[in-house]
């Protein structure tokens, strides 16, 4: 098949990494993968997405290119083109549907793109605005195009109702985004089902490292944004080291809360326990989790005053995956991920006592912890090995293409 793949803005900026993997293991089971990104922000930072990048069309948002194409297409078939615009009109607010308005013309493009490049399906990775432009394009080419829905996406409910009754299927990566996307959606629209993200499973191997350093090392991968609860972990890190628990942290990420969480550092006194390593590559990070570089990976998440949450962070899965040690809390989808796993690591958000407690039961019960690795591990494998999800993906895309073609045969 020939998946066009429609991402925020992958191939290039820090965010999206969890996409690679899907990509990747289309391209090896044979089929034909073409990367657009909505808006392409930044430069490309991950080393594993490089491969891929003679395999994508990178675009600015707007261009005289892009103005163009968008013209022919509106010449070519006005009415089919601007019957979706009708639809952006109904956005609920005046900044979505200022957000909606902005890619209609990109979304023409991608029509024109995807027609010319023989496109089987139209895959987007986001309900937003990225599902916008695919609902534009799939009206105007005719192609299949279907959706993954992940957190932020779903609450800002841009036109989800519409989009669903337009796309082919809605995948969410977890259940609670299932029932976020079912209470938005009607009856008639495609109802979701639940695909988690997937990972690439390193090879097991055995360590004891933590034995053998004098601090024990937690690594924190996530943006500085207030969803990811840093500030409650650095409370933790000081109660550890008033008890005298030789630990040490790396926030591993970048983003605007970077300062407030230095001053913060300082005022705790933790300059000596805590580095801010910055926007850590993707594929570095996986390795130096699965050489054993941390013992641990706490993600502190909290519910924002404006409800953002959680979805499942692949981070924690990759972490589990590679047999590290997790920590996290009791919020969005990350409870889902430890399900079948006894006695969980999880704690309530915005508590920093119970993150140390936690924290400090694992690194003083190296038999706790291994449990914990081998139950972590086996959990990934049984339902977020990436083979396994990409073949329901798969599976998927062919009865959009085959039912596709099947009206297309009818008189």
């Amino acid at each position: 098949m020939r998946i066009v793949y429609v991402t925020s803005s992958l191939p290039n900026g820090k965010g999206e990494a969890f996409v690679i993997p899907e990509i990747e293991e289309l391209r090896k089971r044979g089929h034909e993968v073409l990367i657009v990104p909505m808006y392409p922000r930044g430069a490309v930072l991950h080393e594993d997405v490089e491969p891929l990048l003679a395999h994508a069309v990178v675009r600015p948002l707007l261009s005289p290119e892009i103005a163009a194409a968008a013209t022919r297409e509106l010449w070519r078939t006005p009415g089919k083109a601007l019957r979706p615009l009708g639809w952006l009109l109904r956005s609920r607010s005046l900044k979505i549907l200022l957000k909606n308005l902005a890619v209609y013309l990109k979304g023409l493009w991608l029509a024109r793109l995807a027609r010319g490049w023989k496109a089987d399906h139209i895959h987007v990775h986001w309900a937003a605005t990225s599902a916008t432009m695919a609902l534009v394009a799939g009206e105007l080419s005719g192609i299949p195009w279907s959706i993954t829905a992940h957190r932020f996406d779903i609450v800002e409910n841009n036109l989800l109702n519409v989009k669903a009754k337009k796309a082919r299927f809605v995948r969410a990566i977890n259940e609670r985004g299932a029932r976020e996307l079912t209470d938005r959606i009607s009856s008639e629209a495609a109802q979701p089902f639940v695909l988690h993200m997937g990972i690439v499973l390193p090879p097991p191997i055995e360590r004891s490292s933590a034995s053998r350093r004098e601090h024990f090392r937690i690594v924190t991968p996530a943006n500085l944004l207030e969803v990811k609860g840093h500030a409650y972990l650095l409370e933790a890190v000081r109660l550890l080291r008033d008890r005298q628990v030789p630990v040490s942290l790396d926030l591993a990420g970048a983003g605007p809360l970077r300062r407030e969480l230095e001053r913060r550092t300082e005022e705790l006194g933790l300059q000596e326990q805590v580095s801010f390593l910055g926007a850590v590559p993707h594929q570095k990070l996986l390795a130096q989790l699965n050489d054993g570089v941390w013992d641990m990976l706490v993600l502190p998440s909290v519910v924002t005053v404006s409800g953002e949450k959680e979805g499942i962070p692949v981070a924690v899965i990759e972490a589990m995956g590679c047999r590290v040690t997790v920590v996290s809390t009791t919020t969005g989808g990350i409870p889902e991920l430890f399900e079948g796993i006894s006695d969980p690591p999880l704690v309530p958000p915005e508590d920093p006592e119970a993150l140390a407690d936690t924290i400090e039961r694992q690194i003083q019960d190296p038999e706790l912890r291994q449990r914990l690795v081998e139950e972590g591990r086996r959990r990934v494998e049984e339902s977020f090995a990436i083979e396994r999800v990409v073949g329901e993906l798969i599976l998927r895309f062919t009865e959009c293409a085959s039912s596709g073609a099947q009206r297309l045969e009818k008189p």
